[in-house]
């Protein structure tokens, strides 16, 4: 009787849609050690002979396929890069996005570094945790609350005590780093694995150096965008070798990590946290299909709390978790002071914010966050106040210091020669003020006293316990030693102006963690704003508001209530895929309407429970979409052009 052969089941690295499924492939006698799951592969194609990259997913034995199987071509390497848990996710969230696994795969793991691997396959495996005896205790919360939901692997949605902290080494960290750090800690001695998703490298680094006080040596893997290849190679290869404590982006959420324990999301409502990349997987749904899949704790934690998470709340699969004391900062709405002078009213800084912030420079740093960077972020015509546009390209014109040339900020062309196509007039005037005009202005008003800029072009980290004013655009600001003694919200109505569903959420995100910056009793000035999200702030509650918000979105059938999918491509591609969902799972669809290059999109809305559904049915009109590329009649030559079509579900830029 004949041996049952080896079958390898390989995943292609590929970005083509119909090559999304796994291939069968024989294994030669002389790759049978080495061709484990895991590895890295190379593989023939029928086409032209070629050799694709792969990953060997699974090994079987007479696999369903009755024809001649294909030799495996090479094994890469040893070194088992793709774990059990990690494919089972990329599977099952591209599936929910209507993607491929391999885009996925291609965030989780990251290119190979051949003198890394080689190093780390030649090193000692040591899986064993050095470390204190006691777990720390995760303190500020009610005792032994979260302690008991890491053992029992609860979902919990947990509000971040909005304070500082200091470091044995004098640093000075976010009071949520610290949490987090215990919380792993506590995880890591336990045998398990954490990981801490964070929105950008600013709190990456508090978190590391919170860890870096709190747990052992050598748990911590850091995977950073902004690490060279070969360090990020050699930090993802640790996660193989044990319980790790594993922080980094939105792609750590896809880290291998042996015998998880804890995936928590610091501000999940960051947009940070949302994919560019197709499946365009946000942090946080990913989060959730891989606590499903390990049954792991899993924490969202922020000072605000975004309409996805209340929903998760009221329907009882997220619990709620507040510190043990109330740690509401000091909130000043200065919209609800009435002010007599009518230019006392149109001020930009009213008259009590700037008695706020001038007592409070003697005692140490003020922060002033503003909405914008540069120095005038919007210009308009002296005449007509229409808003100035590039002749170009039809973008806003903004002006970068007091002196430079008006650009445009889209295609960056300078505009020498502006016209307004409304009144023919040639003269510009600035409307708003910038973090730069801000710095000018406050430096006139305060002489002598020094003045820190910090936006994207000018970064700063912390700025220490002396008297200044720090002027930041919105979450930018440093961390002040022992805190800010006073901080001022400007431009609240510019920034409630910006067309988005999710604009009030942005902003309370925005203001509150700003606010936890301040020192014990210092008091927050929010200029500008009233109404339910003054009183969020003057609280410091947001469930109610992002339970009222919830109810609104019900009523108006706007995510996430339900879930939305929109369809961009050639128009008989959309039709196409449109008509072929099943009227049943869908609620309704919205458009088409024309973007560019002839292109057009529409939106279709249904409820979770036909999510699965309305996936399959679009990926399926990808694949033929992507099939459809077929050889010219004869005597025209080339291929006719495949038309565009692209699935993104639950896309945060549509509404």
């Amino acid at each position: 009787m004949a041996a049952a052969q080896a079958v390898a089941r390989v995943l292609l690295d590929s970005a083509l849609p119909q090559l999304d499924h796994l291939f069968d492939y024989r294994v030669p006698e002389s790759l049978r050690e080495t061709a484990l799951p895991g590895v890295r592969v190379k593989v023939p194609l029928r086409t032209a002979g070629r050799i694709a990259d792969g990953y060997l997913v699974e090994l079987v034995h007479d696999g369903d396929f009755s024809g001649k199987l294909s030799d495996l071509d090479a094994v890469v390497s040893p070194a088992r890069v793709l774990s059990d848990e990690v494919w089972n996710l990329a599977r099952r969230v591209a599936d929910r996005g209507a993607g491929g696994a391999s885009d996925v795969i291609r965030l989780a793991v990251p290119s190979r570094q051949v003198r890394v691997e080689k190093a780390w396959l030649a090193a000692p495996r040591n899986t064993s945790v050095a470390g204190p005896s006691e777990a720390p205790v995760i303190s500020g919360y009610p005792d032994g609350r979260l302690e008991a939901a890491l053992e029992n692997n609860e979902r919990l949605a947990v509000s971040a005590i909005p304070h500082l902290a200091e470091l044995p080494d004098g640093a000075w960290v976010g009071r949520w780093a610290i949490t987090l750090a215990e919380a792993a800690t506590r995880c890591v001695l336990g045998g398990r694995s954490a990981i801490l998703v964070v929105p950008d490298y600013r709190d990456q680094e508090q978190l590391a150096a919170a860890l870096a006080t709190i747990a052992p040596d050598g748990v911590v893997a850091a995977l950073d965008a902004r690490q060279s290849n070969p360090d990020r190679y050699r930090a993802f290869l640790s996660c193989l070798d044990g319980p790790r404590i594993i922080i980094g982006n939105r792609s750590a959420v896809y880290a291998p990590a042996d015998k998880l324990g804890l995936l928590a999301i610091f501000s999940d409502g960051d947009p940070l946290h949302a994919e560019p990349l197709s499946p365009y997987v946000h942090a946080r749904d990913a989060a959730l299909v891989r606590q499903e899949q390990q049954g792991c704790a899993l924490w969202l934690v922020g000072h605000s709390r975004t309409v996805e998470t209340q929903r998760l709340v009221e329907l009882g699969w997220l619990h709620e978790v507040v510190p043990a004391r109330t740690a509401a900062p000091k909130i000043v709405p200065t919209a609800q002071q009435a002010a007599s002078d009518p230019q006392a009213q149109a001020a930009r800084i009213p008259s009590t914010a700037w008695r706020e912030a001038r007592a409070a420079l003697e005692r140490g740093p003020v922060l002033v966050q503003v909405a914008r960077p540069g120095y005038a972020p919007s210009l308009a015509c002296d005449n007509c106040h229409q808003t100035a546009r590039c002749t170009r390209c039809e973008g806003p014109l903004s002006q970068s210091t007091a002196r430079s040339v008006p650009s445009c900020g889209w295609c960056g062309a300078l505009a020498t020669d502006w016209v307004c196509d409304n009144c023919e007039h040639t003269k510009l005037r600035r409307v708003g003020a910038g973090s730069a005009r801000t710095v000018e202005d406050l430096g006139r008003a305060f002489p002598g006293v020094r003045v820190v800029i910090a936006d994207g072009e000018h970064p700063v980290r912390s700025v220490d316990a002396k008297p200044a004013l720090v002027v930041a655009t919105r979450g930018a600001e440093p961390i002040a030693a022992g805190g800010y003694q006073a901080i001022l919200l400007l431009d609240g109505e510019r920034m409630l102006a910006r067309e988005s569903l999710r604009i009030g959420e942005d902003c309370l995100r925005w203001w509150m963690n700003a606010a936890a910056l301040a020192a014990p009793g210092a008091t927050t000035m929010l200029v500008g704003v009233a109404g339910p999200l003054a009183q969020a702030m003057a609280t410091w509650r947001t469930d109610g508001y992002a339970s009222r918000e919830l109810a609104d979105r019900r009523e108006l059938r706007f995510p996430p209530a339900v879930r939305v999918a929109s369809i961009t491509g050639a128009s008989q591609a959309v039709e196409a895929a449109i008509a072929q969902l099943d009227a049943e799972t869908v609620l309704d669809t919205l458009g088409p309407v024309p973007l560019d290059a002839g292109l057009v999109r529409s939106i279709v809305r249904f409820e979770y429970g036909h999510g699965a559904d309305v996936a399959a049915t679009l990926r399926a009109a990808v694949i033929r979409n992507a099939t459809s590329r077929r050889k010219a009649p004869a005597g025209k030559g080339g291929f006719r052009p495949a038309p565009t079509l692209r699935v993104r579900f639950d896309d945060p830029e549509i509404l």
